[in-house]
């Protein structure tokens, strides 16, 4: 028998990583240990809230998966420590040795220090496939009608619209000034509030909680606001930020920043212990977790490579049909900028262009054909002679294939 490989967390590193190893490697034991039953893509878990998807309709592999790789996955195990001297895991139902380990256990939502948030039974959070189903639960069993959720980013409107598709009234309170504050402009936001308001959402803006009202079952009842207004709910999602899954790893003698420390190789402190996406703390977006989750797998075989690629400053989103492309820090201000603002019917766009580099892009409403958008900021090409001939939105990349951090073509066709 070949060596055991273990990976800790079934989302995208960890699947990426299980598949890389069986390429490299066919003889090896290869163990994935998971808190849920499922393999489930984030992006999707509105959709299972809404009652539009099963938990296995959720998949990202393929039914045989597993199978056909010869992978053993563990399902509802829990890892409780790591014990790098003897190689061991502690679980659960007892410890589990390992040659190789990969952890992948991502991240976790937090709870704001609101009182009672932190010890009521009724708080949820919206960050994996257990937390959607408690959420469910919480739905179905209590019959709610008003839920109270704090934070309007992505995780948040995705909470949101699972609820409303059941009927279920949403109060959404963010500090910012606007829906999404880190993925719009004050446009763009409007148009995706004025479509969760048309369906029945209330948010309150520049607003936070400050207290809450708890019943005799320890289950919050309403939520006080700065403002001094009391919202009733029948449950709270907490929806407001989330932090890489470390905690397990206290007295591991691991090397953690944010998360858990990883060389270029995706290497920690640790002899034959690799870690790959949110844990790290370098992502949260699912094509660096996978691409993290290769990088790692192929040193854990042997095959020398480095994760290069860290640009991470992209969100796409769709609510109620409406799809937007975020590609950098669209509300930076940065001094000296050009500000490319174009709007059309069904379709506004925005670009940041400094010193004829594109730092930033937001386009709302047809985003076909964007995919060159990242390529061309995180590469921090100079567009400056494309501007003269041509509207900055209008570029492809046959535009700037060929050109150097100075605008000047690296050879000639």
């Amino acid at each position: 028998m070949g060596e055991k490989y273990v990976i800790v967390g079934a989302g995208a590193a960890g699947i990426a990583a299980a598949a890389r190893i069986r390429l490299y490697n066919k003889d090896a034991t290869v163990i994935m240990m998971s808190i849920d039953e499922y393999s489930h893509s984030r992006c999707m878990l509105h959709k299972f809230l809404g009652g539009e998807r099963t938990e296995e309709e959720l998949s990202f592999t393929e039914p045989d998966f597993f199978e056909k790789n010869e992978i053993y996955w563990g399902k509802a195990q829990t890892a409780l420590g790591l014990d790098t001297g003897k190689k061991q895991i502690k679980m659960e139902n007892g410890y589990q040795p390992y040659d190789k380990l990969l952890i992948a256990t991502g991240a976790v939502f937090g709870i704001p220090p609101i009182n009672h948030f932190r010890t009521a039974s009724n708080v949820y959070g919206f960050r994996d496939l257990t937390d959607a189903q408690k959420i469910d639960a919480a739905v179905r069993e209590k019959n709610a009608k008003h839920v109270f959720i704090v934070g309007s980013g992505l995780v948040g409107l995705d909470v949101a619209c699972g609820l409303m598709e059941r009927g279920v009234k949403v109060t959404i309170a963010e500090m910012a000034p606007r829906v999404m504050p880190l993925q719009t402009d004050d446009t763009a936001a409007k148009a995706y509030q004025e479509r969760f308001e048309a369906r029945g959402a209330r948010f309150l803006l520049g607003i936070g909680a400050s207290d809450s009202i708890v019943n005799s079952r320890n289950e919050i009842t309403a939520v006080t606001l700065s403002n001094g207004e009391t919202v009733e709910c029948d449950f709270v999602v907490c929806a407001a930020g989330v932090r890489p899954n470390i905690a397990w790893l206290e007295g591991s003698g691991l090397a953690v920043d944010r998360g858990v420390t990883v060389d270029e190789y995706m290497r920690t402190s640790a002899p034959d212990v690799y870690a790959a996406g949110d844990v790290t703390g370098l992502s949260g977006i699912w094509p660096n977790a996978m691409d993290m989750g290769r990088i790692a797998a192929s040193n854990m075989c042997g095959a020398a490579a480095a994760y290069t690629d860290r640009y991470c400053m992209k969100n796409t989103s769709n609510f109620f049909g409406l799809h937007m492309l975020t590609i950098g820090d669209i509300n930076a201000q940065i001094e000296g900028a050009d500000i490319y603002v174009k709007e059309s019917r069904g379709c506004y766009k925005k670009a940041v262009v400094k010193d004829g580099v594109l730092k930033a892009i937001l386009i709302q409403g047809d985003i076909s054909h964007t995919g060159h958008w990242q390529y061309l900021i995180k590469s921090g090409i100079n567009i400056s002679g494309i501007l003269t001939r041509k509207d900055v939105f209008d570029i492809t990349y046959g535009d700037y294939f060929g050109l150097d951090d100075m605008g000047e073509y690296q050879y000639t066709i």
